[in-house]
C-alpha cells in the first residue's frame, strides 16, 4: 500500500514496470484484455494517446477495489508530414514495416506522446506528456541490424531509445528520456501524490 492505497499497472509493457519499480512505490501488474486501439478520424493527434489510455481504463476487465488506483497507458510516435499533418507510428505488424518506420525516423525530428490515466472507484485524472526526438540517418543495413536482432515490434515507432538504435542514432531529446521509453514517471509520480 502508498498512501493507503493498492497501485494496479494494468500493462504487459516490461519497460513501464521497470520505471514504475524505479520509484519505489509498491504495487502490482495485471494486463488488461488487449484492446485494438481505435480512435474516431477526428480526434485531434495530441489527444490520441490520453484518449487511448483511458479507454483501456475504462473497459479494464474487472471492478476496481477500493483504495485501488489503476494506471494505463499508451505511448504513439508521430512524423510530421510535408502538409502539416502527423502521422501516428504504431506499433509495426512486421520486418518490413519496422524497416520502413525506422527508415522514416531517419534523419528527422519526431514527436513521442505518452498519455496516462489514473483511475479509483470515484475518480479519473489523465494527462500527456510529450517529448522531441532528433533521429541521425543511419544506413538501411544499420537499421536492418537493429530490426534484425532488436525485433522491436512491440514498440511505438518500431525502436527502443535505451536500445541500441537509440543509443547509435538519437542525438537530441527535448522532453523526457523516460517518456520515450512508455512512462513519463515524474508526471506521474506528481500526478499519484495528489490523486487521493
Amino acid at each position: 500500500m502508498w498512501n493507503n492505497h493498492k497501485i494496479t499497472l494494468a500493462s504487459a509493457s516490461p519497460r513501464r514496470r521497470e520505471l514504475l519499480e524505479g520509484l519505489d512505490i509498491p504495487f502490482t501488474v495485471e494486463p488488461g484484455k488487449d484492446e485494438k486501439e481505435v480512435y474516431t478520424a477526428d480526434t485531434p493527434w495530441q489527444e490520441v494517446p490520453e484518449f487511448l489510455a483511458r479507454h483501456k481504463s475504462e473497459s479494464f476487465h474487472r471492478a476496481l477495489e477500493s483504495e485501488e488506483i489503476l494506471i494505463t497507458a499508451d505511448t504513439l510516435v508521430f512524423l510530421p508530414e510535408g502538409d502539416g499533418s502527423m502521422r501516428i507510428l504504431g506499433k509495426p505488424a512486421d520486418r518490413d514495416e519496422a524497416v520502413a518506420m525506422l527508415g522514416e525516423l531517419c534523419g528527422k525530428t519526431h514527436y513521442v506522446l505518452t498519455g496516462v490515466c489514473l483511475r479509483s472507484i470515484d475518480k479519473t485524472v489523465s494527462f500527456t506528456d510529450t517529448t522531441e526526438v532528433d533521429v541521425d540517418a543511419l544506413s538501411e543495413s544499420e537499421i536492418e541490424y537493429y530490426v534484425d536482432r532488436y525485433r522491436p515490434y512491440d514498440k511505438a515507432g518500431a525502436y527502443g531509445v535505451q536500445e541500441w538504435f537509440g543509443l547509435a542514432s538519437i542525438g537530441t531529446i527535448r522532453g523526457s528520456f523516460y517518456n520515450v521509453m512508455g512512462l513519463p514517471v515524474s508526471k506521474l509520480y506528481e500526478a499519484l501524490k495528489t490523486f487521493a
